[in-house]
């Protein structure tokens, strides 16, 4: 019997005895030199301790593109694009503003009504895409544009295989590139034009339409089906791809109108100038071609014989003004502007 008691004695004392140590080390911390050296390998635990030197490099800011100046992460431009919330190119889901409505209307003095404006623009995406085809910004790709003017400037510049090294490369109006590819370069992604100064297009160039007043719309949706049976010269009907059509939002234009500063009447900005800005909005970088007057100041297009008695207004564009934009936007980073001769 004294037997058994000295047997449980002593089994009871090393159990005490193994609690005692198991809980001396669950209770056990490591002081904060001794964590810092601990790696991974000797921490046998689900939630390893990881040890961050403290002279460890800087994480890389995260760039909104890969060009070294990159127009995406403009503070001011993109203070611009916040204080108006302007959609540069229209939508279905886009509704335009009254206001921006009547600002419109006064562009050439053809009064229209809201509703047939409603209307139009309704009928418009039944035919064409409802969100226009526009490539949007990532952090390893550089949305390099070329937009080319048709200034004289052009002649001798040998500027075409910069222009064709863009992605995409936007031309104005009717500007040729046939017999002045070496100025001007042969790639075309889009063209910018208005009734007026509309060509075909092939299967693959989108169209960058500019609509001035209701009945421009109403051309565009003519002349790429039953054809335009208006008064106005222009062509009635016009080869382009429909599914690559886009069309400038009116309330863009007056942005643009307000940004420069212009106030009068009628004195807006030219479909070259309008294209400029709607450039540094779609694009990461912007390259601008082809504005001003030559050397001995003709304003022609690059494909015309010099006429002497063209002024430096056209319409209703003041050209030294958009000139002088440009060369300001340059300095500023906001685009390369290449002069020419």
């Amino acid at each position: 019997m004294t037997q058994v008691k000295i047997f449980l004695f002593l089994l009871c004392l090393t159990a005490v005895g193994l609690l005692f140590v198991i809980f001396n080390l669950k209770l056990k911390v490591p002081s904060w030199k001794s964590s810092i050296l601990l790696s991974v390998t000797t921490v046998p635990s689900t939630h390893p301790i990881i040890v961050i030197p403290t002279n460890s490099t800087p994480t890389k800011k995260l760039r909104l593109c890969s060009c070294e100046n990159c127009l995406t992460e403009d503070q001011r431009l993109l203070k611009h694009r916040l204080d108006t919330f302007v959609q540069p190119l229209l939508s279905r889901n886009y509704s335009l503003s009254s206001d921006d409505h009547k600002w419109w209307t006064q562009l050439q003095g053809k009064k229209s009504n809201f509703n047939d404006y409603q209307t139009a623009v309704q009928s418009l995406f039944q035919l064409f895409p409802p969100v226009p085809d526009v490539a949007e910004p990532k952090s390893d790709k550089c949305r390099s544009c070329a937009v080319v003017g048709n200034s004289p400037r052009l002649l001798g510049a040998n500027y075409g295989q910069i222009i064709d090294s863009k992605d995409v490369v936007i031309r104005i109006n009717k500007g040729p590139v046939e017999g002045f590819g070496k100025d001007v370069g042969t790639k075309t992604t889009h063209r910018a034009m208005y009734p007026v100064s509309a060509v075909n297009l092939d299967n693959s160039t989108h169209l960058l339409f500019f609509a001035f007043k209701l009945s421009d719309l109403q051309w565009l949706m003519e002349a790429l089906t039953t054809g335009y049976k208006g008064k106005s010269p222009v062509l009635s009907k016009m080869n382009a791809n429909k599914n690559l059509v886009m069309v400038v939002n009116p309330a863009f234009m007056k942005y643009v109108h307000k940004w420069l500063g212009r106030s009068q009447k009628g004195n807006y900005p030219s479909t070259g100038m309008l294209t400029v800005f709607l450039a540094l909005f779609i694009c990461d970088e912007v390259h601008v071609f082809g504005f001003g007057a030559d050397k001995r100041g003709h304003w022609n297009h690059y494909w015309e014989k010099p006429q002497q008695n063209l002024t430096d207004v056209k319409g209703n564009h003041p050209r030294s003004t958009e000139y002088s934009i440009l060369k300001q936007l340059d300095k500023d980073r906001r685009i390369k502007f290449y002069e020419g001769g």
